[in-house]
């Protein structure tokens, strides 16, 4: 049974705040301006088709939907009828597509068209056309239900379902006020004109989108995402942002400055930012860069703040478990890297249908995050690497992440990225690939003496290629399976 201490239960809290926010804007999209209870209204009416076509607790329902007040109050409502919810990334590939749809889904919810291995389909204008309940429908979750279904980003191969149950979902503190940690509640202050775009079904741009709301801003869709024009058509004070786009954001207005003077918020995602890019991202923007690390397993980690030390992802929050362990498994004193193992109010309880990664990953209450990284004698988070990121030279191992900070911290480039191929001579080397700095044309002769020189000689890169832009996943983050496949392709040893 709740006590007075528990948290409401979800999506509660986030119905009241759509309740009080009455007839205020919360949601722009194009010549729309939707209010807090016209939003409320769809929820209750979505909440009943769905009931009406027997949607309940223990349901399988997948999300298909773009970023409109109907999306949002879709995926709201699946979670009133306390069904298990699944977000489907747009784009996805047809593989990963079908095999999420064959993971106990029971109904598909869209507002466009329906795949071809889609199950039973139920559109979200068919929804908002059933028979409205009579007052606002009771909330029919269980704690220990599972309330949604997170994908990985698939990066490492098939993406992984995390299961986040209803009771930690009531326990995040996007929707409580009373519970952000401190540097939310600096966030929170500059999210007026939030833009969302993509699929409010991403976890990201949900999350971000509840926090607009808990913080009395409005959710803004724009009619396309390009940056800078986008925050300066929409006014937006705040956006979620990849390292891609902020450089290249950066050095657009190197370039060609607009005035951004209105933005007061880029929330940086999906990847780590090296500590050169944040400061001239920062130099170029103004204090405007937060740099938030999660994980699909976990929620938010930590965030760092537009004042926080760059490198550092800031100091995890109260509620937020935080140790490094080194390869033994004991923990390791603050400045010595290890892999990071976290427990979080609202992280997920395992992979769905998956014991066995769920037994690597979720080990006695804690998240094995298989990142590296370290805390400071202060307590800032440090991020360093991924376990399995990794090259084995000659029998021996090596983590790509020192080898890409050294090469991203050259003044010549702007982003880096290394990735393991067969060698003949050694087993696997090094294969680097770069984005150049602005108008810049980087040494690789030496680029690759400065990895040699502080990371090791066996670290040095057998190749270094000059790309545009990296490779995107369907995520948003670096596709280094692309990268991989390519390097494969050109197993040379010296040069570019």
């Amino acid at each position: 049974m709740p006590t007075s201490a528990d948290p409401p239960p979800y999506p509660g809290p986030v119905l009241d705040l759509l309740a009080a926010a009455g007839d205020r804007a919360v949601f722009e999209h194009g010549a729309r301006r939707v209010g807090g209870a016209r939003l409320l209204s769809l929820v209750h009416r979505i909440a009943a088709g769905l009931r009406a076509a027997g949607v309940g607790p223990g349901s399988g329902v997948a999300m298909m939907v773009g970023v409109t007040p109907e999306a949002f109050a879709a995926i709201l409502a699946a979670h009133v009828v306390g069904a298990r919810v699944a977000g489907v990334r747009p784009g996805l590939a047809g593989d990963h597509l079908r095999d999420i749809l064959r993971r106990d889904v029971d109904v598909v919810v869209t507002d466009a068209a329906a795949p071809p291995a889609a199950p039973r389909v139920l559109t979200v204008d068919a929804l908002l056309a059933a028979p409205d309940g009579a007052g606002p429908p009771p909330l029919a979750a269980r704690p220990g239900d599972v309330a949604r279904l997170i994908y990985t980003s698939g990066s490492t191969g098939r993406p992984k379902a995390c299961a986040q149950t209803y009771a930690a979902l009531s326990a995040a503190w996007t929707a409580r006020p009373d519970a952000w940690p401190p540097v939310i509640r600096d966030l929170a202050t500059r999210l007026d004109r939030h833009l969302v775009f993509g699929s409010l079904s991403s976890q990201v741009m949900m999350e971000y989108g509840v926090l607009a709301l808990a913080a009395g801003g409005t959710m803004v869709v724009p009619d396309s995402p390009a940056l800078p024009d986008a925050l300066v058509r929409h006014r937006a004070s705040s956006s979620v942002i990849t390292v891609a786009r902020l450089r290249r954001l950066v050095a657009g207005q190197r370039r060609a400055p607009v005035d951004l003077s209105g933005l007061r918020a880029l929330m940086v995602s999906g990847s780590p930012i090296d500590a050169g890019a944040l400061r001239e991202a920062r130099d170029v923007l103004g204090p405007v860069v937060f740099h938030g690390y999660g994980q699909t397993e976990t929620g938010m980690i930590s965030m760092a703040g537009p004042s926080d030390v760059s490198g550092s992802v800031g100091h995890p929050p109260d509620a937020v478990d935080v140790v490094v362990r080194g390869p033994d498994g004991a923990p390791v004193p603050a400045g010595v890297d290890g892999e990071l193992f976290v427990r979080t109010p609202a992280q997920a309880i395992g992979y769905w249908a998956d014991p066995a990664e769920t037994a690597e990953v979720f080990t006695d209450g804690w998240v094995r995050t298989r990142d590296l990284g370290h805390l400071d004698a202060d307590g800032r988070l440090y991020l360093t690497g991924r376990t399995r990121d990794v090259i084995i030279v000659n029998a021996n191992l090596y983590y790509a992440g020192p080898i890409e900070r050294v090469l991203a911290g050259h003044p010549d480039v702007a982003e880096a990225y290394v990735v393991a191929a067969p060698d003949e001579a050694t087993g696997e080397a090094a294969h680097a690939f770069v984005v150049p700095a602005d108008g810049r044309a980087p040494d690789l002769d030496a680029l690759r003496g400065l990895v040699a020189a502080q990371v090791g000689q066996e670290c040095a890169p057998a190749t270094i290629t000059i790309i545009d832009a990296v490779p995107l996943a369907a995520s948003g983050k670096p596709d280094k399976g692309a990268l991989a496949a390519g390097a494969a392709r050109s197993p040379g040893r010296a040069g570019p």
